[in-house]
């Protein structure tokens, strides 16, 4: 079996009415590999300070070639991609009745705003072509841990990272379903990351070809 390196997804674990999370439920329905990446799944817990410790932990064990968090919310009955993260605003207590250190995620000098470098729109496109469903872009991932994971992912790096929210189960989309989404989203990102690196690698060869110093990239 052909395998071309890591892919890391992670679900949340039970929260407030979300004893069953729709995220964990269709993250586990994944297979074990896509397109020869083998899916590493975790579900992670509803709390900041297991986030802040264990998802930086997570990219160095596994050195993920794309990173995708996903959450529910009850604001939604579509499947929801997230464009950015912010630093500050978490203001609401985790399952542990705790906030992050002065409410923020990340270090104190990060910014306040990242947006990831995966196209939302090429990736709400080939799921309606495919799957002939519409899905939302956000630009709200709602300062609560989807949000925070996001941002933690996004400062270690937003070429390689991604959120997407989905809707509670049968609301209207089974997990079986919102799974069959997932792997079409998975299978577009590695594309996506796979463009970005392209572009990168483009790059650095017309910095030598233009004479320019190498420490340019």
């Amino acid at each position: 079996m052909t395998n071309f390196g890591n892919i890391l997804i992670t679900g949340f674990g039970p929260f407030d009415c979300h004893k069953i999370n729709a995220s964990w439920e269709c993250v586990s329905l994944l297979p074990n590999e896509i397109g020869g990446y083998k899916i590493i799944k975790k579900q992670i817990p509803v709390i900041y300070s297991y986030v802040e410790e264990n998802v930086p932990k997570l990219w160095k064990e596994f050195n993920p070639k794309l990173v995708i968090h996903v959450g529910v919310s009850s604001y939604t009955n579509q499947i929801q991609i997230e464009t950015c993260a912010h630093r500050s605003g978490y203001q609401r207590n985790d399952v542990s009745s705790v906030c992050p250190k002065n409410c923020t995620a990340g270090c104190d000098d990060g910014k306040e705003c990242i947006e990831t470098g995966l196209c939302p729109k090429t990736i709400s496109k080939r799921l309606a072509s495919l799957l002939n469903i519409e899905t939302t872009i956000s630009n709200n991932a709602g300062r609560y841990l989807c949000e925070f994971i996001y941002y933690t992912s996004l400062s270690i790096d937003e070429k390689r990272t991604l959120f997407v929210h989905v809707p509670p189960l049968d609301k209207p989309f089974t997990k079986e379903e919102l799974a069959m989404a997932l792997e079409i989203i998975v299978k577009c990102g590695i594309g996506l990351v796979n463009k970005n690196y392209e572009n990168i690698d483009s790059s650095s060869q017309s910095i030598y070809r233009n004479g320019r110093v190498a420490a340019a990239f």
